[in-house]
Parts: structure tokens; C-alpha cells; sequence
């Protein structure tokens, strides 16, 4: 696996983990409707929870079956399980096969997906929580280059809202935002998951 995603991984870890700790209001509303900030963290959470059993091979019903729920200290949980997570991508083959819901990927697919999920919820997470909402340039330039080869994809997917239209000299993040339905100039609160 390149070594470059391993990195990247480490870092949007980072990125999320600071936002995570600097958190003051569990029940703040997120840029998707639906979710308060304990949703949102809960949600990235359980997907690190996945990933160990997922990169060992099992499928998602045997994986299911090693998902647990989880305790009050959301924080605390973030860093077991992201450490557990990064540990995992350390030592797994890059080509080896991750069975997901829709279908059979590799390792490598599996983490590009990975950092683009949390990289973005970084910035999900630092609207609602009022905290510096900057991504890492290398974390957004990666990101871009994993969502916008798979744009018509995304909007097919219903998993985002419908692109918001930018300015195609916006800085790199608006651009990146955009494309899954988040509205960065806006201070409104939109649904970006289209649920």
C-alpha cells in the first residue's frame, strides 16, 4: 500500500481526533439535519470499529457480529478505536479483499475511502462544534482526487446532497466541499447527506 495513504490515514486521525477533544456541546446541530455532534462522532466512530474485523478477512455479518455499542465517553471512544483502526492499516495488504455492503474491494480502496470519510467529517465537525474549520492542504488535495473522479458516482449514490455550485477558482476545500453537497461560504445548516 502506498505509504503516502498510510500518512494521509494517520493525519485525517489527527485532524478528527483534535476537533473531537475540543468539543463543548454534545448536542450541537452538525451540517446534516439529522445528526446532532454525538451523532456525527458516533457514526465515525462505529465505521473505525469496522475496519479491524472488515481488514481481517470476515465478512460484514461476521464482522457485524464484533461490533459492540458504545460507551458514554464519546472522546475516549474516538481514540481506542481509531488506534485500533491505524493499527489494522498498518499491517494489511494492500491488495488483500475488504467486503463492504456494496460489493468487494481491496485494502487500498478501502482507506481511500476512509480518509476522504473522515476528512470530511473533520470539517462537519468543526462547523457545528465552532472550531477552525481548515483541512489539511495534503488531506484535501488526496480527498479531491478520490470524490471527483467519482463524482457522477456520488450524486448517483444519494449518499451526499447535490453538489453546491462554487466558483471553479474557489480555494481546493470550498471546491471539495462542494462536491458533496456542503455549502462552506454558508453559515446555514444544511443537509449534506440528502437524508
Amino acid at each position: 500500500m502506498a505509504l503516502e495513504w498510510l500518512a494521509l490515514a494517520r493525519r485525517a486521525m489527527q485532524e478528527f481526533g483534535s476537533r473531537v477533544d475540543a468539543v463543548t456541546d454534545w448536542e450541537a446541530p452538525t451540517p446534516d439535519t439529522e445528526w446532532d455532534v454525538a451523532d456525527l462522532v458516533r457514526h465515525v466512530v462505529v465505521e473505525q470499529q469496522w475496519i479491524p474485523p472488515l481488514l481481517s478477512g470476515l465478512t460484514l455479518a461476521e464482522a457485524g457480529d464484533r461490533v459492540r455499542p458504545l460507551g458514554a465517553d464519546l472522546a475516549a471512544e474516538w481514540h481506542r478505536f481509531a488506534g485500533l483502526a491505524a493499527a489494522a492499516w498498518e499491517v494489511a495488504p494492500p491488495a488483500a479483499p475488504v467486503h463492504l455492503s456494496y460489493g468487494t474491494v481491496t485494502v487500498e480502496h478501502y482507506l481511500r475511502e476512509q480518509v476522504s470519510d473522515i476528512t470530511i467529517h473533520s470539517w462537519d465537525l468543526a462547523r457545528a462544534a465552532g472550531l477552525d474549520e481548515t483541512l489539511d492542504p495534503t488531506l484535501v488535495e488526496a480527498v479531491w482526487e478520490v470524490l471527483d473522479a467519482q463524482r457522477e458516482m456520488l450524486s448517483a449514490s444519494g449518499l451526499f446532497a447535490a453538489p453546491v455550485e462554487v466558483s471553479v477558482d474557489a480555494p481546493l476545500q470550498t471546491r471539495l466541499l462542494a462536491l458533496t453537497g456542503r455549502d462552506a461560504d454558508s453559515t446555514r445548516r444544511t443537509d449534506p447527506t440528502g437524508g
